[in-house]
């Protein structure tokens, strides 16, 4: 029977950090509800920001403002193969699934402009991707961005499912899982900062990652915290930005990759993409 030593300091090692994480963050909030003016970062900072104040939002700060739902919904979607639909026999995925209940519900239209998801897309891949005139074109013109990016980095970028493959059933090395998540944070940051720029306006919906190796039980413990780590970056990220969705779908798989995993054991299948096209629509209307 293997060890299971690792698990725990890994787990002590995180909830360490997030102990440091929460204590920080509230003696952030006390200093702040105690004094709410707060202090200048640097001398002339003060009367800077009153200059601010006086003149108000323009440019893109105006786009950090929550916008309403457009009642004609025209979707561009880019990301992973979950973007792609893969696994679900039908292909209509999340993505058409959802814009079919969005279409002539409470008033509005719903289409799809575009779908540029890439099977085994990573963040790595996709922030060039962002460069192209044609890929920002498709982005400019929609008022709603769907984005499913992430899963690569975590389970095929850090090589884990190969070691899954691996015959000689050697032990699982959680540095590989955990050693891919900083620096892909990292660029979800920079695509989705990106993504604004090029359009200051829609509505970006990011779909969060779930653990579809939870019923193994090697990989049961580190997948959850490193993808509960990657949704609570993401949402750390999304919260800077009203007109920002984090779609979560880590409980809607936790107890059903049965039901919900395709035959690949890595992607949904049709009730899986189902149940993330109806958290999709319950968190745009």
């Amino acid at each position: 029977m293997r060890s299971s030593a690792w698990i725990w300091r890994l787990t002590a090692s995180v909830s360490v950090a997030a102990t440091v994480v929460l204590i920080l963050g509230f003696m952030y909030a006390y200093d702040d509800i105690n004094d709410p003016q707060g202090q200048p970062l640097l001398p002339g900072a003060e009367s800077e920001m009153v200059e601010d104040i006086e003149e108000g939002p323009t440019g893109a700060e105006d786009s950090q403002s929550a916008a309403a739902l457009p009642t004609d919904i025209k979707v561009t979607v880019i990301g992973d193969s979950l973007a792609r639909g893969t696994g679900d026999k039908t292909g209509s995925g999340f993505v058409r699934r959802s814009i079919d209940q969005l279409h002539g519900k409470e008033g509005h239209t719903a289409k799809l402009l575009a779908n540029l998801a890439i099977n085994g897309l990573t963040t790595e891949g996709l922030l060039p991707k962002l460069e192209e005139k044609g890929l920002q074109y498709a982005l400019q013109e929609a008022n709603v961005i769907m984005l499913s990016i992430g899963g690569n980095d975590l389970f095929q970028g850090s090589g884990l499912m190969e070691g899954i493959m691996d015959e000689e059933g050697s032990e699982l090395d959680p540095a590989k899982l955990m050693g891919a998540l900083p620096q892909a944070s990292e660029r979800l940051q920079l695509i989705l900062e990106k993504l604004r720029t090029i359009n200051p306006n829609a509505r970006i919906i990011y779909i969060g990652l779930y653990h579809p190796f939870a019923d193994l039980e090697d990989l049961l413990i580190p997948g959850n915290i490193v993808v509960t780590a990657w949704n609570y970056a993401v949402m750390e990220i999304v919260s800077r930005d009203p007109n920002m969705t984090l779609v979560p779908t880590f409980d809607l798989f936790q107890h059903k990759l049965g039901e919900y995993l395709s035959s690949d054991h890595f992607h949904p299948n049709g009730d899986g993409y189902q149940a993330i096209a109806d958290r999709i629509v319950e968190g745009m209307l």
